[in-house]
């Protein structure tokens, strides 16, 4: 259950007169050692490593729990993440490339190298910070945060954290302005103005459906085949 002692020169018989107060030793749901001290006797030493014991006895699979915190709570967020990634089979292949897009960009750049256990709703509100500060748009804000915020859940619910790491954090308040689709007289004029790349996007956009972003990627290097 653990210990306690004094670590003054008097010896264990002398403990009760002598003024110095109690510490005692115990090991946590991680399994690593811990000292408190300040026990004015024995009795009040004696009830908190009782109460440190029965916490422990009472949370469900705390054997389990102790050897996941021991395991994941030293990694590295990059390397929790890069797991969390692997298991993220159900996304298709376009918002694959969407998250790893956001880790590498975002995400791994700033947090990378932070221990899994020290994560708690100031980190992740600092991260959206500092986003902010550096002028990230709102969306990519937004978009980052959303797959920042997946990872320590994730721990959270393995039980690397008693608390929610997300409680209180506020996200990002992207509201996208609304969305014009030009008449058909309106985008015959927008097919002859520009220059050609301007028309080849107009015509990608307008005839294949692309978004802005997918028409500028596209380049003969992605051709499937002579007549595709």
């Amino acid at each position: 259950m653990g210990t306690f002692f004094k670590d003054c020169v008097h010896p264990k018989s002398k403990w009760p007169k002598c003024p110095h107060t109690y510490k005692i030793q115990f090991r946590d749901a991680a399994d690593k050692q811990r000292v408190e001290s300040g026990f004015g006797t024995d009795t009040p030493a004696i009830v908190r490593l009782s109460e440190v014991y029965n916490a422990k006895r009472s949370v469900p699979g705390g054997a389990g729990r102790a050897a996941r915190v021991a395991k994941y709570g030293a990694m590295r967020f990059e390397e929790y993440a890069a797991e969390w990634r692997s298991g993220q089979r159900h996304l298709e292949v376009s918002s694959l490339r969407h998250l790893d897009s956001l880790l590498e960009h975002h995400v791994l750049p700033a947090l990378g190298s932070r221990r899994m256990d020290s994560f708690d709703h100031k980190v992740v509100d600092g991260f959206i910070k500092t986003m902010e500060r550096n002028g990230a748009g709102l969306a990519t804000q937004a978009n980052a945060s959303d797959k920042l915020k997946s990872i320590p859940l994730d721990a959270h619910r393995l039980g690397l954290s008693e608390t929610n790491p997300l409680d209180g954090v506020k996200p990002p308040q992207y509201d996208p302005a609304r969305a014009v689709i030009p008449s058909p007289a309106q985008l015959a004029q927008i097919r002859t103005a520009g220059d050609d790349t301007f028309l080849l996007i107009a015509d990608l956009m307008s005839g294949c459906g692309m978004r802005n972003g997918e028409a500028t990627a596209a380049n003969v290097r992605n051709l499937v085949a002579g007549d595709v």
